[in-house]
């Protein structure tokens, strides 16, 4: 589940919707009494009159009927006056009846022969009625104002402790030593969770530190066997009654003794922080080049591949030149391990190196997967060579860019900033 607003708007959002809620509810049940007790009053009033007029009435029937601006009485049966025709036609009880475009309650009662009629006009029970229902939107209106500002305000005390353990979070490296976080929070759900934080972040630091001591100490103990078999190997090419086979084999020998030893320091560097690593020499990019295609060009022995090296510019950058002659050497090998014949192309601007061939190229379902580990593109690779390169590229912040078509060729850029 994604959300995409911060938890203090979700947090007042429903605190605001809980109040709107509420505030409907009792709206609504107050609108529904107010009705009923007003039916109930209007019942009792004209009740109460109708009552008392028939008292009198009985009394002495000249009695004039009880009248006022809202309150209108007549007595229906022999020897009374005129009176509307529709309150003839009324059944006795509370009742709403239209006279002439007004609306009326009227009491109905008959007694002796005679119907008892009292209305009541109902122009200000509906006035009272609106002004009723202004006041609960008004009501309704300021309460989810209320609601959403006091939600906003109470979800920042709220999730204060929250947001206090994501900016102390954010801020953690994995070092020696780790100032506990759970100290300064309350035994509850905030408290549990930075217990948690802590714990992964002593595994993760235990993890790195195995990492670094790992890589460290293979880096340090593969020196000497390289720097032995390395040494063998000048010792073999220095002897000059070698047959040509053989001397093959043992440069061959060299190269890869070379390359590894390049490799482990890579993999050392890259091991490091950037910060264990601030003195970087400026590196000549044309001239590394130069070597790297120089060092691969066994790989074209008996292929009918041109290569060819240009140079716009000559752009020094400081960085590890063992790491930017590790990812060099990555493109070449792959551009002449992958081609039969045509050519190379290598092209260094002041921002990028490009290095083209006409090889078999690289399919598009293949495309998207080459800087994945031990993924290779083609039969009998390796698949750890892209991989590499794009772990160096992101220490650096290079970007490199592949565009290749299965059968026609490979383009690499890499970009240097």
């Amino acid at each position: 589940m994604k959300f995409r607003t911060s938890l203090r708007y979700r947090v007042a959002f429903a605190f605001a919707f809980l109040g709107t809620l509420v505030s409907l509810v009792i709206a609504g049940g107050l609108y529904v009494l107010m009705l009923d007790m007003e039916k109930r009053l209007i019942n009792e009033t004209l009740s109460t009159e109708l009552e008392d007029y028939m008292a009198r009435f009985a009394l002495d029937p000249d009695t004039p009927p009880p009248s006022s601006t809202a309150l209108h009485s007549f007595v229906i049966g022999a020897g009374s006056g005129e009176s509307p025709e529709v309150l003839r036609q009324l059944q006795p009880g509370l009742q709403q009846v239209q006279i002439k475009d007004e609306n009326y309650f009227a009491e109905v009662r008959e007694q002796a022969g005679r119907r008892f009629v009292v209305l009541y006009e109902d122009t200000r029970i509906r006035q009272r009625e609106r002004q009723f229902r202004y006041y609960l939107i008004a009501g309704v209106l300021t309460m989810i104002g209320l609601s959403a500002l006091l939600g906003f305000w109470l979800a920042g005390r709220v999730i204060s402790p929250v947001v206090e353990l994501a900016r102390r979070v954010s801020g953690l490296r994995p070092k020696a030593s780790l100032t506990p976080l759970a100290e300064d929070f309350p035994e509850d759900e905030v408290g549990e969770l930075a217990r948690d934080f802590d714990d992964y972040l002593a595994r993760l630091s235990d993890f790195i530190k195995r990492e670094r001591a790992f890589t460290s100490d293979v880096s340090h103990e593969l020196r000497t066997p390289l720097a032995v078999i390395k040494g063998a190997a000048e010792v073999l090419l220095a002897d000059g009654q070698m047959d040509v086979a053989r001397r093959k084999r043992v440069e061959r020998i060299a190269r890869a003794v070379e390359e590894a030893t390049e490799l482990s320091s890579a993999l050392l560097l890259l091991a490091r922080e950037r910060e264990d690593h601030l003195a970087s020499s400026a590196c000549e990019v044309g001239e590394i080049i130069a070597q790297v295609l120089q060092n691969h060009r066994y790989l074209l022995e008996h292929k009918p591949v041109e290569v060819r090296f240009e140079i716009q510019k000559q752009p020094q950058l400081q960085v590890e030149c063992s790491l930017l002659r590790v990812v060099l050497a990555n493109l070449v090998r792959n551009a002449f391990s992958y081609i039969e014949k045509g050519h190379v192309q290598v092209t260094l601007e002041s921002r990028y190196v490009e290095i083209e061939d006409t090889g078999v190229g690289i399919s598009h379902a293949s495309l998207e997967r080459v800087f994945e580990p031990y993924y290779s593109a083609q039969p009998g690779g390796e698949g750890i060579g892209l991989s590499l390169v794009r772990r160096i590229c992101q220490r650096y912040d290079w970007n490199i860019e592949i565009d290749s078509n299965e059968g026609q060729g490979t383009r690499i850029r890499l970009y240097f900033s």
